[in-house]
């Protein structure tokens, strides 16, 4: 079996997750990689690996670190929907996830910096959260 995506994995659990679903009810969850597209509606979240690891030893298993950008039109906005992401994923262990009809193990989940208030230049009106999680997955 290939490897599998963990940008793809780490989205299916998001977007299945009951305390996502019930942010952004009644739409469903707005979270794109690696980032949103123009004119994306808001609350919107875009994550993307910035890095990390990997064994030879162990191939399938992976920890890599993603960067998570939780956006808004205001700042607490921004805010609340990356602590609904934070409270999603921060301390979660062997969570199966099934991607295309596969699973994998979302082996453990750790946020390594805060979120960090930012507001965008080119567009002053969005506001995001920037925070950076390392994750463990078995991605075969």
């Amino acid at each position: 079996m290939a490897v599998a995506d963990v940008n793809e994995i780490i989205i299916a659990y998001l977007v299945v997750n009951a305390d996502i679903i019930a942010f952004f009810a009644p739409t469903l969850p707005r979270i794109y990689c690696p980032r949103l597209p123009e004119n994306a509606e808001l609350p919107a979240a875009g994550l993307f690996v910035r890095g990390g690891s990997s064994t030879p030893y162990i191939p399938g298993i992976l920890n890599p670190n993603f960067q998570i950008d939780c956006w808004d039109n205001n700042p607490i906005g921004a805010r609340a929907l990356y602590r609904t992401i934070y409270s999603s994923l921060q301390g979660i262990q062997n969570i199966t996830v099934t991607v295309d009809g596969s699973d994998y193990l979302i082996m453990s989940a750790i946020e390594e910096v805060q979120g960090q208030d930012l507001q965008d230049i080119d567009v002053p009106t969005y506001y995001r959260v920037l925070a950076l999680f390392s994750i463990m997955i078995r991605a075969e």
